[in-house]
């Protein structure tokens, strides 16, 4: 009887243990600066209907600022976003959640994605995300 209690506490212990060991090594690997966030995903940019209007951090929304839209990172992150086929890169800061369209991870504002595209009149862009801070 006794054995069975001390099992049953070294198992309640080391899951205890387990659980906070990977939370917070996920953590720390996702916002490693050193490291690409993720390579080969799709921005677009917002329309000029949501200037004006509050995003999911409580800014307004201007499509002439240097802001982004991503659907985890937390508000206030800088993420560099570089177009890897001319290499022109922007510094965004995330201050909105979205998109909210499947296969699309980030949404830029136009003024951004404007200075790293090549063909302005297309609304796709394959990009790289890297996290600044």
């Amino acid at each position: 009887m006794k054995t069975n209690k001390s099992l049953k506490y070294s198992i309640f212990f080391l899951s205890i243990v387990l659980f906070f060991g990977s939370c917070s090594s996920r953590k720390n690997a996702a916002f490693n600066e050193k490291t690409n966030y993720k390579n080969d995903v799709v921005a677009t940019y917002y329309h000029n209907k949501f200037n004006g209007k509050s995003t999911a951090s409580g800014e307004k929304f201007h499509n002439s600022r240097m802001t982004a839209a991503h659907r985890t990172l937390p508000f206030g992150t800088v993420v560099k976003v570089t177009n890897p086929k001319n290499n022109k890169s922007v510094k965004v800061k995330i201050n909105d959640r979205g998109p909210f369209t499947t296969g699309r991870e980030i949404d830029l504002s136009r003024k951004a994605f404007m200075k790293i595209t090549d063909d302005k009149k297309k609304g796709l862009l394959n990009v790289n995300l890297h996290v600044i801070k």
